[in-house]
C-alpha cells in the first residue's frame, strides 16, 4: 500500500518515514520481526519490478535535493571548541532543538530515524539482510542526477574533513604535547595536500568509470595522523592530561575514521568494500543521531582518558602503600605510629573548638582547617594516615588485573600475593594509627588533667563521644561510610592534581618566578619548586580531605540529615578521651563495645573507599574482569593456608613485590 502511494507527487519524506514506521520492531531488542518485515519487503521488491523503481526513484529523488555534508561530517563528530561547549551546546538544543531544514539529508536522516532506540535495531540486522534489499532496489539499475550529486556530496565532506583535520595538526592543545605537529612535513598538513590532489582525480572521473584511484598515499597519510594521535595519547602519560586535550584526540580520531569511510564510498572500485562501509556507517549515523543531545554519552567518552591519567598517578603513589618486604613493613609501621600521634592533638583540638560559641559555618571553618593542616602535616612528615590508603592501592590492584587479564586466563598468582600485601598494609597501618593515637591521647588528657585539674572534656562530652562510636546503638558505621566516600574523593583529587601538575608545567613556571628567586634563593627555589611537583596531588588531596571531613557535620546539621563522618584513629583518639573525661570508670563491657566500634568503622572507611576506587581504576582502563570467584576463592585459599601474610612481617629471605 505504502509503495502504491509512491507513484506521482514530489518527492516527501512522509512516505519514506511512514513505511520505516512500518518495519520498526515495537520493541528494539527483539529486532527478529523488523528482519522478518525488511526480507519480506525485499522478496517483494524482486517479484514485483514496478515496485522496486518507484521506491528507487523516490529515494533517489529525496537525496537529489538536499546537501549531504552535513550529515557526513557533522553527525557523530565532536564540535569544534571544547569539551564544555559541547556539553552546554547539547544541553540547549536539547531544550529547544535546532530548525529543521528540509534541504539538509542529516535533519531528513534524523526525522526518519527519530526514536532514540532504533540504533538497537540497525545494528542487530544482519548484514546479508541490507543486502539482499539494496539488491532489490538496485539503485545504479538505471541513470538518475542523484548518482552525480551524491558523489559531488561526498568529495566535499571529504575536502571539509582533510581541512578540519590539518587544523586539528595546528591545535595548542596537541602542539604543546607534540610540537612536530605543527610543521609542514606533519601528516596533518600533508594529508590535506594529497587529498586536494585525489579529489581533483575524483570529479574528473565520470560516474560510469571502474578504475581504481590512487588513494593509497592519502590513507598512509592518515594513518600516520592516528599514530601521532596515539603517541600524543600515550605522552599525556608523563606530560599530563586535560579534558580539552582528551576531546581534541577523540574528535581527531572521529574525523579521521570518517575520512576513511567517505573516500571508500566515493571510490568506484571494490563494489563489495563500498557496501560494507555503507553499512557500518549508517549504523554509526543511526546511534550517534539517536544520542545528539545526550550529555552523559559525550561527558563519558570525553572523560576516559583524564580518569586514567588520574587513576595512573594515584596507582604511581600506591606502590609506596604496600609493604611487601620486611624493611617496608616496619618503615610502614613508623610511619603509621607518627601519624597516630598527630591526630591525638587533632582530636583534641577539635574537641576545644567545639567548646568555642561560634556560628556553624565558623564551626566548619576552624574544623576543616585543623583537619586539613593536620592531615597535610603527616604528609610532610612522611606518615601514613590508614584510610589514605585505598584509593592508592586500589589503582595499584587493577593494573595489576588488567595485566593478567590482557595474558587472558593468565595465572592470578600476582594478584593474589599483592592483594595479601595490601591487607597486610592496610592491617599494620590501622594498628599503628590505633595503636598511639590511644595512649598518646590518654598522656595528653592526663597531663592536662594533672596540670589544670579537669579534663579536656566533661562527662557529658564523653557520653556523647562514647555513644557516636557504638555500632549497635548509633548511626556510627553509617557514618564511616561517609567518611570512606570522601576518602575516595581525595584519592581522585590527589590524582587530578598530579596530572594537573605534570601537565600545566607547574614546577618549571615556579622556577621561572623572580620575586620568588630573590626570597629564597635559587637552590631554595628550585628545591620548592620540585617537592610541589612531587607532592602537589597529596597535600591537595588531604586539604580537600580535611575540608570534607570538617564541614560534614555542620552540613548535616543544616540540612536537617543524619549526616556525619566518623574515622577510625579520631575515633581511637576520642575513645582515650571519653575515658579519662569518665574518671576511667567505664564498664569493661562499654569499653569492649567502644573498641569493636572503632574497628568497625576503620574497616567501614577501608572497604567503602577501598571497592570506590577500585571500581573506578578499572573502568577507567576498560577492564572486564570475568573471574573474581577464582580471585576469591584463592585469596581465602591463601589466608588458610599462610594466614600469617596477611598480618606479620613476611621472612628475610622473601623477595619484594615487584611493581609495575
Amino acid at each position: 500500500e505504502r509503495l502504491k502511494r509512491l507513484e506521482g507527487g514530489p518527492a516527501g519524506p512522509e512516505l519514506l518515514i511512514a513505511l520505516v514506521d512500518e518495519l520498526r520492531p515495537r520493541n528494539a531488542d527483539q529486532p527478529e520481526t523488523a528482519i522478518t518485515a525488511i526480507a519480506a519487503l525485499s522478496l517483494h521488491l524482486r517479484h514485483y519490478p514496478a515496485d522496486a523503481a518507484k521506491l528507487r526513484k523516490h529515494l533517489l529523488d529525496l537525496v537529489a535535493t538536499r546537501r549531504h555534508v552535513h550529515l557526513y561530517t557533522e553527525t557523530g563528530i565532536l564540535i569544534h571548541g571544547g569539551f564544555f561547549s559541547t556539553l552546554w551546546q547539547r544541553f540547549t538544543t536539547g531544550l529547544l532543538p535546532e530548525e529543521r531544514r528540509d534541504d539538509y539529508l542529516k535533519d531528513l536522516f534524523g526525522l526518519i530515524f527519530h526514536r532514540k532506540s532504533d540504533h538497537v535495531w540497525i545494528e542487530a540486522i544482519p548484514d546479508a539482510t541490507w543486502g539482499e534489499l539494496l539488491a532489490a532496489i538496485d539503485f545504479a539499475a538505471e541513470p538518475h542526477p542523484a548518482h552525480d550529486h551524491i558523489r559531488r556530496e561526498l568529495l566535499e565532506a571529504a575536502q571539509v574533513l582533510s581541512y578540519r583535520i590539518a587544523a586539528l595538526g595546528l591545535d595548542p592543545e596537541l602542539v604543546r604535547v607534540d610540537p612536530a605537529i605543527e610543521k609542514f612535513e606533519s601528516p596533518f598538513m600533508a594529508q590535506s595536500a594529497e587529498l586536494h590532489r585525489v579529489m581533483a582525480v575524483f570529479r574528473d572521473l565520470r560516474i560510469e568509470d571502474d578504475a581504481e584511484l590512487d588513494d593509497g598515499h592519502a590513507l598512509v597519510l592518515l594513518d600516520q595522523c592516528t599514530d601521532v594521535l596515539d603517541r600524543i595519547r600515550r605522552q599525556s602519560r608523563s606530560t599530563g592530561a586535560s579534558i580539552d586535550l582528551t576531546y581534541h584526540l577523540l574528535r581527531g580520531r572521529q574525523m579521521i575514521d570518517r575520512l576513511k569511510a567517505v573516500l571508500a564510498l566515493v571510490n568506484p572500485a571494490n563494489a563489495v568494500e563500498r557496501r560494507t562501509v555503507a553499512l557500518e556507517l549508517l549504523r554509526e549515523l543511526v546511534l550517534e543521531d539517536n544520542r545528539k543531545y545526550n550529555l552523559r554519552d559525550v561527558a563519558r567518552r570525553a572523560t576516559d582518558l583524564l580518569a586514567l591519567q588520574v587513576t595512573e598517578n594515584a596507582s604511581k603513589t600506591g606502590e609506596h602503600y604496600a609493604a611487601a618486604t620486611r624493611p617496608e613493613y616496619f618503615a610502614m609501621l613508623r610511619s603509621a605510629a607518627g601519624a597516630g600521634f598527630i591526630v591525638g592533638f587533632m582530636a583534641l583540638i577539635k574537641i576545644f573548638m567545639g567548646k568555642v560559641t561560634m556560628a556553624p559555618i565558623m564551626h566548619a571553618i576552624t574544623n576543616s582547617m585543623n583537619y586539613s593542616f593536620g592531615f597535610m602535616l603527616i604528609h610532610v612528615l612522611h606518615f601514613t594516615v590508614a584510610t589514605k590508603q585505598p584509593a592508592m592501592t586500589a589503582a595499584t590492584i587493577a593494573a595489576t588485573v588488567e595485566e593478567s587479564t590482557e595474558k587472558k586466563r593468565a595465572p592470578l598468582d600476582g594478584v593474589v600475593e599483592l592483594i595479601a600485601v595490601v591487607l597486610r598494609t592496610q592491617f599494620l597501618a590501622i594498628m599503628g594509627n590505633v595503636m598511639l593515637a590511644l595512649p598518646v591521647s590518654f598522656i595528653i588528657a592526663l597531663t592536662l588533667l594533672h596540670w589544670h585539674g579537669m579534663s579536656p572534656v566533661s562527662a557529658e562530652k564523653a557520653g556523647h563521644l562514647l555513644h557516636d562510636i557504638n555500632p549497635f546503638t548509633s548511626l556510627a558505621l553509617f557514618h564511616a561510610a561517609i567518611a570512606g566516600v570522601c576518602l575516595f574523593l581525595a584519592g581522585l583529587i590527589s590524582g587530578y592534581y598530579d596530572n594537573k601538575s605534570t601537565y600545566n608545567r607547574i614546577p618549571q613556571r615556579i622556577k621561572q618566578l623572580r620575586w620568588l628567586r630573590v626570597v629564597f634563593g635559587e637552590q631554595r627555589q628550585a628545591r620548592l619548586a620540585d617537592y610541589i611537583g612531587d607532592n602537589l596531588g597529596a597535600l591537595a588531596g588531604n586539604f580537600f580531605f580535611g575540608i570534607m571531613l570538617g564541614s560534614m557535620g555542620t552540613i548535616g546539621w543544616i540540612t536537617g540529615l543524619p549526616i556525619d563522618i566518623r574515622h577510625v584513629t579520631f575515633s581511637a583518639a576520642n575513645l582515650a578521651y571519653a575515658t579519662v573525661g569518665f574518671d576511667f570508670q567505664v564498664p569493661v563491657t562499654t569499653l569492649l563495645v567502644s573498641f569493636l566500634g572503632v574497628m568497625l568503622v576503620g574497616l567501614t572507611n577501608l572497604a567503602v573507599s577501598f571497592s570506590l576506587a577500585l571500581s573506578v581504576a578499572m573502568k577507567s582502563r576498560g577492564v572486564r574482569f570475568d573471574r573474581s570467584g577464582e580471585l576469591l576463592a584463592l585469596v581465602m585459599r591463601r589466608f588458610l593456608a599462610r594466614p600469617r601474610d596477611f598480618f606479620l612481617p613476611p621472612p628475610k629471605d622473601v623477595p619484594a613485590l615487584s611493581q609495575s
